[in-house]
């Protein structure tokens, strides 16, 4: 537990010392902002009467809209454009942690104290972990919040949806993690967590690549690509159906098996990481 306190201390501490953690919440909270003022709406008896978007009247064609439909359908919105974002922005802040701390003289000072690899290594994960959840609970919350201001409907799956975000972003820091342990690199680990991000995204259609292929083994390495990496596309699906409440699309519907090989790539990642961290000479 000591080694958890000292990493999470540690972790903050840089991420103030290279104002990541001021740019970030600066930045979310301009966004925020703007938000807040961008939009007016006119509720009367619980429907939509009229609403203004950045100063401009929006055509309600002389009809009322409920205002539970308005709030739905801002919050799925919200929530898929935060999934985006909130992964970008956690993954930026924290792929760092494992090359800086590799770095001559600060992994020196690590591994002078009497703590075994592995335990450093996952406290530092845990640590990068909150940080990024920080992140996703500022944004969520202050959205959620302003929509609760300017409706008066308290829609809790909007937060709920905050605990799909932070397993995506779980994963993709492992991944990380791992990359980072192998190259000393944040440059690349940035760059290749953003990329297996997009790779999920493209291979949700593996079934129409496998099909155009010529030779059966070709099929049989898409398919399997497809089962190995995160699954970007349905996970996005269900943080936007599960704030909507409706059902994702049948040929990208999320299932219980996209969280779990998900979850079980970032076991794996970590599980590698860690191994290559004990392994590896300083």
């Amino acid at each position: 537990m000591k080694v958890l306190i000292a990493n999470i201390e540690d972790v903050m501490r840089e991420a103030s010392a290279r104002w990541t953690l001021l740019a970030y919440f600066l930045l979310s909270t301009m966004f925020i902002v703007i938000f807040a003022f961008a939009i007016n709406l006119d509720v009367v008896d619980g429907a939509l009467a009229g609403a203004k978007l950045f100063g401009n009247e929006v055509n309600m064609r002389g009809d009322t809209i409920s205002i539970e439909k308005i709030v739905l359908g801002f919050e799925s919105g919200f929530s898929g454009f935060l999934y985006f974002l909130c992964t970008f922005l956690a993954i930026f802040a924290t792929a760092h942690l494992v090359p800086r701390m590799q770095e001559k003289g600060t992994v020196d000072l690590y591994l002078s104290r009497p703590i075994p690899r592995v335990q450093l290594l996952l406290s530092r994960y845990v640590a990068g972990l909150l940080l990024a959840g920080s992140y996703i609970f500022y944004l969520l919350t202050a959205m959620w919040l302003i929509v609760m201001w300017k409706t008066h409907v308290v829609h809790a799956k909007f937060m709920f949806a905050g605990v799909i975000l932070l397993f995506v972003v779980a994963v993709l820091l492992a991944f990380a993690f791992l990359i980072g342990v192998a190259t000393s690199s944040t440059a690349v680990s940035i760059m290749t967590s953003y990329a297996i991000f997009f790779f999920g995204f493209a291979l949700a259609g593996h079934k129409h690549f496998a099909a155009l292929v010529s030779k059966e083994w070709q099929a049989w390495i898409i398919n399997g690509l497809y089962w190995v990496v995160p699954k970007s596309t349905e996970l996005w699906f269900s943080v936007v159906s599960f704030v909507a409440e409706r059902s994702a699309p049948a040929e990208i519907a999320p299932t219980a098996m996209s969280f779990i090989s998900t979850g079980l790539f970032g076991i794996a990642c970590l599980a590698l990481a860690s191994w290559l961290f004990q392994r590896k000479e300083f």
